[in-house]
């Protein structure tokens, strides 16, 4: 990188109205970390926000989103050649890339992951999902693993295969609330051989239909889930700082789950999540999992068999 320009206060101030308007779960974790911290994870988050947002919501300026999300890329390297950017989200994140240490191809798979959003509408196997998932979730992980440091005897590399479980549960969760929503919009991220497995239909998806059936499948990708919380916990504590957020963005994610079974799996008229009330109590949770840890309850230590194993 070339001689690096010092972001501006206005540039942070834009990443986190970006992520105030998009997320209230992951706005809601990031009060829980180091004020120091805060604005970094802002700008991680705007930076694969308007993105995601190039591909999902609008290409306003160019002629498809495959030109808005080219534009987004070619942007992020050019700014990472010059030191600095004419978008106050991209000078923001490269300030702190440059402050953190975070190695400009952390983001390499994420333009890969939204690409393949504008044509894959499918997974065939969980495997296929988990290479999406990959730059769609995955560079958040690392490089906030990056932003928070890794404390002594720990390394960062041993640390990422953390990270990246924290990412894969946090976007699987995601998924499962959304079944509904992404149906709308043409997208199935549910593996076919798990609908195929369980005898669920595309048809049943459509008709909002919450047989035994479906109920066996959700069962089955929720617990699947909850292996790579078990293992993401693990790895929390080995963080420098921000351990208190990260755990309680951890919480939060989680509860979907236990919210989609408390509405008896209906992900197709109602959207799992907790109340602000709810969340205080998660962060808590949190808390005592971090400065307790007696209290943190199951840790796993050991990756969940279909995890990918380059992780890290």
């Amino acid at each position: 990188m070339m001689g690096q320009a010092a972001a501006s206060p206005e540039d942070y101030a834009a990443c986190r109205r970006v992520m105030r308007g998009a997320s209230r779960n992951y706005s809601f974790a990031v009060r829980f970390m180091p004020r120091d911290k805060r604005r970094h994870v802002e700008a991680l988050y705007a930076l694969m926000r308007v993105g995601d947002d190039r591909v999902d919501v609008s290409h306003a300026g160019f002629p498809s989103p495959l030109a808005a999300i080219d534009d987004w890329e070619r942007s992020y390297w050019q700014a990472f050649r010059s030191g600095s950017s004419p978008d106050p989200v991209m000078r923001a994140y490269i300030n702190t890339a440059a402050e953190c240490g975070v190695p400009a191809d952390v983001m390499g798979p994420y333009f890969r992951a939204m690409r393949d959003d504008l044509t894959i509408t499918r997974f065939p196997t969980f495997a296929d999902l988990l290479y999406y998932v990959e730059g769609s979730a995955l560079p958040v992980g690392r490089a906030t693993t990056h932003i928070m440091g890794v404390r002594r005897p720990y390394t960062t590399p041993d640390t990422l295969p953390y990270a990246d479980s924290l990412s894969i549960a946090m976007q699987l969760s995601n998924s499962w609330r959304d079944v509904g929503q992404d149906w709308s919009i043409g997208r199935v991220y549910i593996p076919l051989e798990d609908l195929e497995r369980f005898g669920v239909k595309e048809d049943d998806i459509a008709a909002a239909r919450i047989s035994s059936r479906f109920v066996e499948l959700m069962e089955f990708e929720i617990e699947r889930t909850e292996s790579y919380y078990r293992h993401a916990r693990a790895g929390v504590r080995r963080l420098a700082s921000g351990r208190w957020g990260v755990m309680s963005g951890l919480e939060i994610y989680r509860a979907i789950l236990t919210d989609i079974r408390r509405n008896g799996y209906q992900v197709f008229t109602r959207r799992a999540g907790s109340s602000p009330l709810q969340k205080l109590g998660l962060v808590l949770k949190a808390s005592l999992a971090i400065y307790v840890p007696r209290m943190d309850g199951v840790l796993g230590d050991t990756l969940p068999p279909d995890a990918p194993r380059s992780a890290g």
